[in-house]
């Protein structure tokens, strides 16, 4: 079956979740914080990640913006800082994240060879809709889904369902693009045809479903998409 429709996962994916503390990192007055940027952004994403995964698994939801926020405080305080202007500071950048330099050029391929793309992320709408627009990406998507619409987060297989009632396309007809590992196996045991950008070069998630591809970067996603 021909892939008719290319859906990427936003964070990590087509957006560079380390802008924020790295631009942040850069700015006048902050040697405190540059010294310790690089580990609180690692720790800030994992939480972030977990806390949607707990939360998913307890029932228990709230909006993206909330973990993001969650993520940060906890990471605030494994660096041992505790400053509110530089956690408002650092809020506000995760609201502007830069697309990934070759995200722009791979969506304007797929779209030229009459690809659908989307967007199918966690993220709050008002999050995404805003990195979308910084990025200069919002003519390039079809659609930018968000799992808040049903009250869940990824792997549930409801937000998964999002891409089909969007476009009444069949799973097979998608091809799915995450930098996370088990969002991309996840989206495999849905049906979607499931491509993992593996840009830190982890080793495979240990779950009951594996990614159809893994690629280094997203300049791989049109060949898989059947675009030459």
């Amino acid at each position: 079956m021909t892939v008719t429709t290319c859906v990427f996962d936003a964070y990590g994916t087509l957006f560079d979740v380390t802008a924020a503390a790295r631009a942040c990192a850069e700015e006048p007055g902050r040697e405190e914080f540059a010294a310790v940027a690089s580990q609180l952004a690692q720790i800030w994403r994992l939480k972030q990640l977990q806390y949607s995964w707990l939360r998913a698994a307890a029932g228990v939801h709230c909006s993206f913006w909330q973990v993001t926020r969650d993520g940060l405080d906890f990471a605030l305080e494994a660096v041992g800082l505790a400053d509110p202007a530089l956690r408002r500071r650092l809020m506000d950048l995760y609201m502007e994240l830069g697309a990934y330099p070759e995200a722009a050029g791979v969506l304007q391929r797929l779209k030229a060879a009459g690809r659908r793309c989307a967007i199918l992320s966690n993220g709050s709408p008002d999050m995404l809709q805003a990195a979308v627009a910084s990025a200069g990406l919002g003519d390039l998507l079809d659609a930018v889904l968000s799992a808040e619409s049903v009250g869940v987060f990824k792997p549930d297989r409801r937000v998964y369902e999002l891409v089909g009632r969007q476009f009444g396309c069949a799973a097979a007809e998608v091809l799915f693009v995450s930098s996370n590992g088990w969002d991309a196996a996840a989206a495999a045991g849905f049906g979607f045809r499931s491509v993992w950008v593996n840009r830190a070069g982890e080793p495979i998630e240990r779950l009951p479903w594996r990614p159809d591809h893994e690629i280094g970067d997203l300049t791989g996603v049109p060949a898989l998409a059947g675009v030459a």
